[in-house]
């Protein structure tokens, strides 16, 4: 294979082609990653902060695949948390604050370590295709990369026009140029683009914000980690503080909303819900007279501060004005003005499972340029790609997620049947079957698919192995061993019992002794107690996925023609054609399609001999 000839090319750096990048290397194919620069390579363009409520789900889902996203943060985060530690383990999930300017070089170390893989730096302006398929791409330079797929996870950059109230220029990140080439390059090819818009926040000289007005918000201690692979964190955290919003910020942004670019109509793409600008919350919630905001430190020195919840495309007198309002922040310097930013994305419709475009074949798309929102979304998107894009060069089917399986799973579904015209961003109650989706078990739901696409390494394989045969011995002591007429296993299941609290103690004992070849860790003695607390709730939720599976199992045609069928209504017959999904349960998921359009279509495939295939 020539210099400039590779298997998979990955245009963008950002988390969703870091992980696409890392993944269709580590497979086995000859990758090549194009980003105008080396120094933004997982650049965190919004909040320093990686994880979330339901997003720290899908990095754990990463990390178990065998991705980047969990050790990066583990090694350079500032402060962890696990949120919603007062509710079941179905809902808690784990944040961490990063230290940005670490996170990016973790992870172009980790990249230039890879095996199978070169880091362009270029921009690149055109894919070249022929009958329909992956051929090349041509970069600012005139350079030619020869592939057989490309992956594009081009973020906000796509037509990038950045937005602080009247001044509007040209740009797909601060200070980076957008790509404009690159867009007018899938409209060629038949690729129906649409425009999304979000915000970012003010960035605070740390020096100058007066901390002893605020709220300390301290880290977990100690911190929990996000990759399976970490055995703990023991450096010292940061703290984060809160503050409020009142009646004279809300009063000043309500004078100037017409000079807001989305108010005065400026910008046209849709603004994200699940992440407004504070003047649309201030109009949205007229009750509320205030509106908590987290002072979060970017650098583990709290040099810059973010400021979540103020993101804004306010002109910069406005924003001054604001901050001199906010109590901590009277006297602080702005060190970047926050801004809105409009962009090309693709409606991931026309998307096939596995991330593969329905009219290219070998083009993937990933992350922001699918409608998505977060770095979370992005990531556990790329690697996703990245491992389809390899397997399609081995000839090999691609790996699609099962709503049971993973939040990726169920955010991939999401996009291909919802339609999406407004950022998505992932949230717990998305996930049907959330009980099983835990933060907890990815590794044991995940890393053997991780292992059999040649992702996991070695190391990985057998810690999970050993993990597995503790909880296995772990188990059977506490179902084997009796007390007061009933197992200990028995026991743990009911509420407020006494056995949880020893089950460490208990661990330590069982498991030091026979040929077990692992240390029993928390991460051993909680599998257990979590899978003794929802063991019942875990069988009806299994009978529930059982009922669906025969319909996930049931794969339709991609060619097939909805107008031919009889008895279709005709809002399905339109919706069907549209969304073009590849299995019933898929099908009967799009909004507008009843329970007897899937009666009328599982009919008539079974007319023209379609039966089922098990994956």
């Amino acid at each position: 294979m020539k210099a400039n000839e590779f298997d998979c090319i990955v245009i963008g750096a950002g988390h969703a082609g870091v992980e696409a990048a890392h993944a269709a290397a580590t497979i086995g194919a000859k990758t090549a990653l194009i980003t105008i620069s080396k120094e933004t390579i997982a650049k965190m363009s919004c909040n320093p902060a990686i994880g979330g409520l339901a997003k720290g789900q899908i990095v754990r889902e990463v990390d178990a695949l065998g991705g980047l996203m969990g050790l990066a943060i583990d090694t350079t985060g500032i402060q962890f948390r696990m949120l919603n530690r007062s509710k079941g383990p179905a809902v808690q999930s784990p944040r961490a604050q990063a230290d940005r300017q670490k996170y990016q070089e973790f992870m172009r170390e980790a990249l230039e370590q890879t095996a199978n893989l070169t880091i362009v730096e270029a921009i690149t302006t055109e894919i070249i295709t022929e009958n329909d398929k992956v051929r090349a791409v041509i970069c600012n330079d005139k350079s030619v990369y020869r592939t057989q797929t490309v992956v594009v996870t081009t973020g906000t950059f796509l037509g990038g026009m950045m937005y602080i109230g009247s001044d509007r220029w040209a740009g797909g990140r601060l200070d980076e140029p957008s790509s404009v080439e690159l867009s007018q390059s899938l409209k060629r090819m038949g690729l129906e683009l649409g425009r999304m818009s979000t915000d970012t926040t003010p960035r605070l000289d740390g020096g100058t914000v007066d901390v002893s007005k605020l709220q300390v918000q301290p880290g977990d201690e100690p911190p929990v980690p996000f990759s399976f692979m970490t055995e703990k964190i023991d450096r010292p955290q940061v703290p984060c503080w809160i503050t409020y919003t009142n009646e004279k910020i809300h009063t000043l942004l309500r004078d100037n909303l017409h000079r807001a670019p989305l108010s005065s109509g400026q910008i046209t793409g849709t603004d994200p819900r699940y992440c407004p600008s504070i003047e649309g919350k201030v109009v949205r919630f007229a009750d509320k007279k205030q509106h908590r905001i987290f002072l979060e430190p970017e650098q583990e020195s709290i040099k810059t501060i973010y400021c979540n919840g103020i993101f804004t495309s306010m002109p910069k007198d406005v924003q001054e004005q604001m901050l001199k309002l906010l109590p901590g922040t009277e006297n602080a310097r702005i060190i970047y003005y926050a801004y809105a930013i409009e962009y090309d994305y693709c409606p991931p419709i026309q998307l096939k499972p596995g991330l593969e475009t329905r009219k290219i074949s070998g083009l993937f798309l990933a992350g922001q340029i699918n409608g998505t929102s977060g770095y979370e979304e992005a990531a556990g998107q790329g690697i996703m790609a990245g491992i389809n894009a390899a397997r399609k060069i081995q000839g090999a089917e691609p790996i699609v997620l099962g709503r049971d399986q993973a939040y990726i799973g169920v955010l991939i579904d999401d996009l291909l049947t919802k339609g999406i015209d407004e950022p998505y961003r992932m949230f717990t109650s998305r996930a049907e079957y959330r009980l099983t989706l835990r933060a907890d078990n990815a590794d044991r739901r995940l890393t053997q698919i991780g292992k059999s696409v040649g992702l996991v390494d070695q190391k990985r394989w057998i810690k999970l192995q050993n993990k597995l045969r503790a909880v296995a011995k772990l188990k059977s002591y506490l179902q084997d061993t009796r007390s007061h007429g009933l197992s200990l296993w028995e026991q743990l299941r009911q509420p407020n019992n006494t056995v949880a609290s020893r089950i460490p103690s208990i661990a330590s004992n069982v498991l030091a002794h026979g040929s077990m070849d692992t240390c029993p860790g928390d991460d051993v003695s909680q599998a257990v107690i979590i899978d003794a607390k929802y063991e019942g709730y875990l069988a009806k939720q299994e009978r529930l996925v059982a009922s669906f599976r025969a319909l996930e199992n049931r794969k339709i045609p991609l060619d097939l023609d909805y107008r031919k069928i009889e008895h279709l209504r005709a809002e399905a017959k339109e919706k069907l054609s549209v969304f073009q999904p590849s299995t019933l349960a898929q099908a009967s998921r799009i909004s507008g399609v009843t329970p007897a359009d899937i009666t009328v279509l599982q009919v008539y495939l079974k007319k023209i001999k379609y039966g089922y295939i098990r994956f």
